[in-house]
């Protein structure tokens, strides 16, 4: 006897369930974002969310597992080299479910689950903490930057030339015009 899974079936066989959600994930990670049904999104989540954690370590053994669910070898590559990387650090909740507005046919509850891209709030916070241990302290670091000279020299690009613009009422004469004076 099959062990019953938990959560809805959406509406077919084991075998459909398993295929529409490969075909949800490699969805998913194809585009960044998709829109489909609560139901599916909510079945989607914890899903995807075990491919992401297979392509964190990205090595051979889990390349291959999470080839066996999504068959789309540019997907799976994207997934490892592209979008692992990024959730290294991220210790999970690695995508987003919003829901919008029904569908217009049948009424049925929607949403759009997408890749969480953003860095977390505790992340934003270690990166503040470090800058601050990192700043100058005391007097000494404002004398340092008081003794450093207050003009520098600006460096002039390639294109433009050194020489100061005159002013909007005054000509100055081209080159080729220099020449013809003589």
């Amino acid at each position: 006897m099959p062990t019953p899974t938990k959560g809805a079936r959406l509406g077919g066989s084991p075998a459909h369930e398993r295929l529409m959600l490969a075909n949800l994930a490699t969805s998913l990670f194809a585009h960044g974002r998709i829109t489909t049904t609560e139901a599916k999104a909510k079945r989607l989540r914890p899903f995807a969310e075990r491919l992401i954690s297979k392509a964190r370590i990205g090595d051979l053994h889990n390349r291959r597992e999470i080839m066996r669910v999504i068959r789309d070898k540019d997907v799976v590559h994207k997934l490892v080299a592209e979008i692992g990387p990024q959730f290294v650090t991220r210790p999970g909740g690695y995508t987003r479910i919003l829901k919008t507005l029904p569908r217009k046919g049948d009424n049925a509850p929607m949403a759009i689950i997408a890749l969480v891209t953003e860095r977390t709030a505790a992340e934003v916070e270690e990166v503040q903490r470090k800058a601050f241990k990192a700043r100058p302290k005391g007097p000494q670091a404002a004398d340092k930057t008081a003794d450093a000279p207050a003009t520098a020299e600006v460096p002039v690009a390639a294109g433009s030339s050194a020489e100061p613009e005159a002013p909007a009422g005054e000509a100055t004469p081209s080159p080729a015009a220099q020449g013809d004076e003589d």
